[in-house]
């Protein structure tokens, strides 16, 4: 082949590469990129639908880190809460689940992996109408009619309307149904392993199930890891609807469960001050971009 016909086979092998990466630019693009670069530019301005947006500078920011008393007093604290129990919280049980399924039989594991599945695949609102069932405030909730026929207590709980209760509710109900793709991914990793790097490791020295876990089994399967840590505080960011779903109503009761995504659709969809939900918007944005790029330092190929 001569210099000339290998350039002209490389630009079309560059041509065609490109060619098939433009659906995902497109669908990126208009889907991620220009949304993110417009929520960055409201940000910076004042706009409530009706009127056409005015430049504040950082004045959205300023407000929202030094007077707005329900973000720092209620929001902050509850998304953090909320964010380590269901980030690294609902990874490790995930990571958990997955290596007890991977020690039993092939049949009772794909069932059991299903069933924990399952919830992951209900919807938010589905979740929310089956816990708002067993926590109901009546005698007919399963949780109250249990506690009063056995003389537990005497009147019925207010279990989704007590802010004493919402928030570890909401993070109950949302491990509970957060065993999604991560889940799937983690247990992949750690069926698809090597009898041989195993029987090498227990002849250099590893002596138990911990060690195999820690210096085996987890360095092995870091892209799955990773893919699940990003997975987890994803869905620790975007699931803070499961609070207005259990309360019914957006403010949560003394927003003892409005997390960072209630507080964007208070201001959104509810006081239509789309700048400063803009603003909001953006340091959530920057809050999982922080966290993300933790888990790729833990979890990334070196």
């Amino acid at each position: 082949m001569t210099k000339r016909k290998r350039m002209r086979h490389s630009a079309y092998e560059e041509f065609t590469s490109y060619l098939l990466m433009l659906p995902y630019a497109l669908l990126f693009a208009v889907f991620i990129a220009i949304p993110v670069a417009i929520a960055i530019g409201l940000s910076f301005t004042f706009y409530d639908i009706i009127q056409m947006p005015s430049y504040v500078g950082f004045l959205n920011y300023i407000v929202l880190m030094t007077q707005d008393e329900v973000f720092l007093r209620y929001v902050l604290p509850n998304t953090f809460t909320f964010a380590i129990m269901i980030g690294p919280g609902g990874f490790a049980l995930s990571f958990l689940i997955a290596w007890m399924l991977a020690q039993i039989q092939r049949v009772p594991r794909m069932i059991i992996a299903i069933a924990v599945y399952s919830p992951s695949m209900s919807g938010g609102i589905f979740v929310a109408l089956v816990w708002r069932t067993v926590f109901s405030g009546n005698e007919r909730g399963l949780i109250n009619s249990f506690l009063i026929e056995y003389n537990f207590i005497i009147e019925p709980i207010q279990w989704l309307q007590d802010p004493r209760y919402l928030l570890p509710l909401m993070i109950f109900v949302t491990l509970w149904s957060s065993m999604g793709v991560g889940f799937l991914a983690i247990l992949a990793g750690i069926l698809n392993y090597d009898p041989e790097i195993y029987e090498a490791a227990y002849i250099d020295g590893i002596r138990n199930r911990f060690q195999e876990i820690v210096y085996i089994t987890i360095p092995t399967m870091k892209p799955q890891m990773l893919f699940g840590a990003v997975m987890a505080i994803v869905a620790a960011f975007n699931t803070g609807a499961i609070g207005v779903q259990l309360s019914g109503v957006n403010p949560t009761p003394q927003y003892a469960g409005q997390l960072i995504f209630n507080h964007i659709e208070d201001f959104a969809l509810i006081r239509y001050e789309m700048g400063y939900a803009a603003a909001i918007s953006v340091v959530l944005l920057v809050m999982v971009w922080g966290l993300s790029k933790v888990a790729y330092a833990l979890f990334a190929e070196k």
